[in-house]
């Protein structure tokens, strides 16, 4: 990799990372498009359209052109993509920039082209596609090239990825359409249940960063939300536990937990010791919710802990993933 344009991008449903070569991070918005109904325009994207999110009139739609990894608009994410694109190569993107983007290890060959076409039409010279397990490992820090078993686990905003990986490639994976954004939905059902309020998906995602947690927490931590009475349709506000929203998530953190055991139940015994000697390591932005290291370290007997900077591995690993697999060939 050696022309200053060449970037990784995390094409994630809820947020889009894209790393530059010897610069790092240059870019994290949400993967939001404000898109008019009425002129066929886009009138916003990024940070800017998120906070469009359940405030814009009719014509006006604030979409997420990704649904659990996977592009549900193709021409909007096309559209998304080469303004992040442009935006995170300023001035000097006159040359095409290499690009590697980064998928959820459980699509189609069909949704694998989509990416990389929609890649190709939004300006890359060229385009290479890798796995989102491959990427977290690397943005974490493990040595994929290696005979040893490694199992991450990356919770984004739609798909849970978890794979076992040795020797550059994945060995055992499962890829689940759980994950951060289920959480959100989770706490809005709960809360429109047990508190008669209706709350919109930011708010949801407020107090899961806030007092959410997947284990029992020595002390009760609050937060006052505010939300629609479903009776009488007027504005009130509720005081919410975070023993109310561990309750809220158990469903959603279980089915995590499962998919983590039946992966490690296919895992083929010389690997499955190298996990239990390793740990299980966490990834993605939905690996941030308090005490989901505890229950799955509970439930599975294995040790497991959270990346640095969970949200940003994959972004790293994808733009470090050419020169180690070019390093990992050559050997």
């Amino acid at each position: 990799m050696a022309a200053a344009t060449d970037i990784g991008i995390d094409l994630g449903t809820a947020s889009i990372l894209v790393y530059a070569k010897g610069k790092g991070i240059v870019l994290k918005e949400p993967s939001v498009v404000a898109y008019d109904k009425d002129s066929d325009k886009v009138k916003a994207i990024g940070e800017e359209a998120r906070q469009m999110i359940g405030r814009t009139p009719g014509n006006i739609m604030a979409i997420r052109p990704l649904r659990q990894g996977v592009i549900s608009d193709y021409v909007i994410t096309e559209k998304m993509l080469r303004y992040f694109i442009q935006k995170s190569m300023g001035r000097r993107g006159f040359r095409k920039p290499r690009i590697v983007i980064c998928v959820p290890s459980g699509v189609t060959d069909v949704e694998r082209r989509a990416v990389e076409e929609a890649t190709y039409q939004a300006g890359a010279r060229e385009v290479t596609i890798v796995e989102e397990p491959i990427a977290a490992a690397i943005g974490a820090g493990i040595d994929i090239t290696k005979p040893c078993g490694n199992m991450i686990v990356d919770i984004g905003g739609g798909t849970t990825d978890i794979a076992v990986i040795s020797l550059g490639g994945i060995v055992v994976s499962s890829s689940i359409r759980i994950a951060g954004d289920n959480f959100n939905e989770a706490i809005i059902r709960y809360v429109r249940k047990n508190h008669g309020l209706f709350i919109g998906e930011q708010t949801a995602e407020a107090v899961k960063i806030k007092i959410g947690t997947a284990y029992q927490q020595p002390e009760l931590m609050t937060m006052d939300i505010k939300g629609r009475n479903v009776v009488t349709g007027l504005p009130k506000t509720v005081t919410l536990t975070s023993e109310e929203i561990r309750e809220a998530l158990v469903d959603t953190v279980s089915q995590i937990v499962e998919a983590v055991h039946s992966v490690l139940e296919k895992t083929p015994p010389e690997l499955a010791a190298d996990v239990s000697e390793r740990g299980i390591v966490l990834t993605g932005g939905g690996a941030l919710l308090d005490g989901l290291e505890e229950v799955i370290s509970e439930r599975t007997g294995i040790n497991t802990m959270t990346a640095e900077n969970p949200a940003s591995v994959v972004a790293l690993g994808t733009g470090e993933y050419v020169e180690i697999m070019a390093d990992f060939e050559r050997r």
